[in-house]
């Protein structure tokens, strides 16, 4: 993928696809290092399915037989020296406490890095594709800490959906102010 927002897109679809009711997208940039955790209370996976999800041959789907996303995600990391670390819990092993923890590490200094790109437009596409579904983004940096929470938003929209015209381009508008604010 040409832009590490289309990894975040995909992972956070998966957790969807798994039953999520939050789905938290967590970016920290320190130093010249950029960690993104991609959080859910999905169903999970066995333990057999985490070690072959980084197999491009490996897919739960039954459209094609390859499953590129987390694979591709995994090769951006190691091209910049970094890593990819999956962690999940079925609902079956722990009805209350499942779910995946996807945490991929770049060094943004690497010659190899791939850009962010518009990780405002990810998360955009995901609320308004999945609006009952709650989403939790936040992106710390130096001098920048931007957060959008579904859960509050529907708090004060009450029966408003989220992914109406009004209110997509108000989010939009809102994280938009929240990065220039700290540029």
């Amino acid at each position: 993928m040409k832009e590490l927002s289309l990894n975040i897109l995909d992972v956070a679809e998966n957790s969807v696809k798994a039953g999520a009711t939050l789905t938290q997208i967590l970016l920290t940039q320190k130093d010249q290092v950029l960690t993104i955790e991609i959080v859910d209370d999905g169903c999970g996976m066995s333990e057999d399915v985490v070690r072959s999800v980084t197999d491009p041959f490996y897919t739960t789907r039954t459209t094609r037989k390859v499953g590129m996303g987390i694979p591709l995600l995994k090769l951006a990391c190691e091209q910049t020296d970094g890593h990819l670390t999956i962690e999940s819990t079925t609902q079956e092993a722990d009805p209350i406490n499942h779910g995946t923890h996807v945490t991929a590490t770049f060094n943004m200094d690497h010659i190899d890095f791939t850009p962010l790109g518009d990780v405002c437009a990810s998360v955009l596409t995901l609320i308004q594709g999945h609006p009952d579904t709650d989403f939790l983004f936040r992106h710390k940096k130096s001098g920048c800490d931007v957060k959008l929470d579904t859960r509050e938003l529907r708090e004060v929209l009450e029966d408003v959906p989220l992914n109406s015209y009004d209110v997509m381009e108000w989010i939009g508008e809102y994280l938009r102010e929240q990065y220039e604010a700290e540029s």
